[in-house]
């Protein structure tokens, strides 16, 4: 597992490649699916949750669009949190999650599909199909035809 260290001023640092990171490097590692532990320098204290959710901070307020808590969201995690018994939200959470992203790529696969094939594709397809059989058929022709007027012109 690949250890990042986080020092008091802030600062992240990669052990594995002896380099210091930021926490875009740390987001590109997470979308790799590249498996890290963030500790803490001093105490060893694993900060990994921490951090992935300053990235997520980071995200959400970079891109107005790519917007995924919204604010009554937000507000039904904390009274989640204030229950005297929580309900077990992280189960659902990343079973959701790991169901709308498989869905996202079989949507993905079918659209490329469904793009591969599109009425366009197939129709550049079938005319590439028609030029090579006429090539062919015409090839020969016209090879044939040469060859026979060019015996024809050496026998003048």
């Amino acid at each position: 597992m690949r250890v990042i260290r986080k020092y008091a001023n802030r600062r992240l640092y990669d052990t594995e490649q002896s380099r210091y990171v930021t926490l875009e490097d740390l987001r590109s590692l997470v979308l790799a699916e590249e498996v890290f532990k963030v500790e803490d320098a001093k105490s060893g204290e694993d900060l990994t949750r921490t951090i992935l959710l300053t990235i997520i901070i980071e995200q959400e307020q970079g891109d107005g669009e790519a917007e995924v808590f919204s604010n009554e969201l937000l507000e039904q995690f904390i009274r989640i949190y204030a229950m005297a018994k929580p309900l077990p939200l992280a189960g659902y959470l990343e079973q959701g999650t790991r169901l709308m992203m498989e869905q996202q790529q079989r949507m993905q696969e079918q659209w490329s599909q469904a793009m591969r094939h599109s009425p366009m594709e197939m129709m550049r397809e079938v005319a590439e199909e028609n030029l090579r059989f006429w090539q062919q058929a015409m090839g020969g022709g016209i090879n044939r035809g040469r060859t026979s007027s060019r015996s024809h012109m050496k026998s003048r």
